[in-house]
């Protein structure tokens, strides 16, 4: 009779602990903590004495040490806490890519290749005859002396314009990227933690652009009942307040950042977990969180119809599934002419990153 047997598992002689093996778990730690040391250490504490993560060799004490020795760690005796560096910030970054879109390592000065053939900087494998004004550099040499060959034979050999072959070139294109991240309340409401796995994709994708791509341009904007900017090596800091969602001020600061990029490629990724619920006229914030607000909603059709005039498509990558949103967001995607995810919590990184990379492969 088929069934099954269960034992008692041992850890083999390499499962033991090791510096890099609780390294990962203290920097997943310190993306739920919000880079708060202190709170991560306590919570790996608890976890050792749960899952016996240490040994008697090396505890978490040891472990600790090796932070501050490595330089992941630091003591601000001043103030009396402890902070991590810069070092543990692109860690963080690295780790999360790792995560989310596997290990990638760093190409030549990269762009986006849109497949379209000219006098590019990315050599393929189409050839074509020459024609006047072709660069010599992108004569297939080889190609054309055998078809000087074919064409007036070995003994006595010549070379004519129509021998010639041409090396297709591909052009590479430069995007430029504003990710729009939800932090008003509700990212952390109803039991589901929302804004842990939207900052584990934008570290995720700042490690991305700045190590495959690092002539694009990303600039990251949080919003709640205002937007502002913040910089990449903020991201692990980064907590939810007591916001409503003012998609409005975080579009228009998107929007004034693009329009400072020259660049003709240009796009918005918002990252949220529900319709707009706020505005601000003046000096006060006009809010109202019972059900779509026409006068909230057409502040905010009105911003996306004026991207789509400027050729900036919106993505919007919705971390929840309650069916009433859809009517928002179809309307919202509609408008723009754009694309919309309902990808929830567990699939946001594969949703986006599959956005971002097939959206530099479209032939233009």
């Amino acid at each position: 009779m088929k069934g099954f047997i269960f034992t008692r598992f041992n850890p083999s002689d390499d499962s033991q602990p090791s510096f890099e093996k609780l390294l990962d778990v203290f920097t997943q730690l310190l993306t739920y903590t919000s880079g708060d040391v202190s709170e991560a250490l306590q919570w790996m504490t608890e976890l050792d004495k749960e899952y016996q993560l240490t040994s008697e060799e090396y505890g978490i004490g040891d472990f600790i040490q090796d932070l501050k020795d490595k330089g992941y760690i630091r003591d601000n005796e001043e103030e009396g806490t402890i902070s991590i560096t810069a070092k543990t910030e692109q860690s963080i970054r690295k780790r999360a890519l790792e995560e989310i879109f596997g290990k990638l390592k760093k190409s030549r000065i990269g762009d986006h290749n849109i497949r379209k053939s000219g006098q590019g900087d990315e050599q393929n494998a189409e050839t074509r005859p020459y024609l006047f004004g072709d660069a010599l550099e992108q004569i297939d040499m080889t190609a054309s002396i055998r078809n000087a060959q074919i064409n007036h034979g070995i003994e006595t050999f010549s070379m004519q314009r129509d021998d010639l072959e041409i090396r297709e070139t591909d052009f590479k294109t430069q995007t430029s990227t504003v990710l729009m991240i939800d932090i008003s309340h509700s990212m952390i409401l109803y039991g589901e933690d929302r804004i842990t796995p939207a900052k584990k994709v934008a570290m995720a994708l700042s490690e991305l652009i700045t190590t495959r791509y690092p002539k694009d341009t990303l600039d990251i904007i949080v919003f709640g009942n205002d937007a502002w900017q913040i910089e990449i090596k903020d991201l692990p800091y980064l907590q939810v307040g007591p916001f409503h969602t003012n998609t409005v001020a975080g579009l228009e600061l998107a929007m004034d950042i693009l329009r400072r990029r020259r660049n003709p490629n240009k796009q918005i990724l918002m990252i949220t977990d529900g319709k707009p619920t706020c505005l601000k006229q003046g000096k006060q914030y006009y809010k109202n969180s019972f059900g779509l607000d026409r006068k909230i909603l057409n502040r905010t059709l009105n911003l996306a119809a004026q991207c789509k005039k400027l050729k900036i498509p919106i993505t919007t990558f919705m971390v929840a599934t309650d069916p009433w949103l859809q009517q928002f967001v179809n309307e919202f995607t509609e408008t723009n002419n754009g694309k919309a995810f309902f990808s929830g919590t567990d699939n946001l990184g594969q949703f986006l990153f599959h956005d971002f990379e097939s959206g530099k492969r479209k032939k233009l």
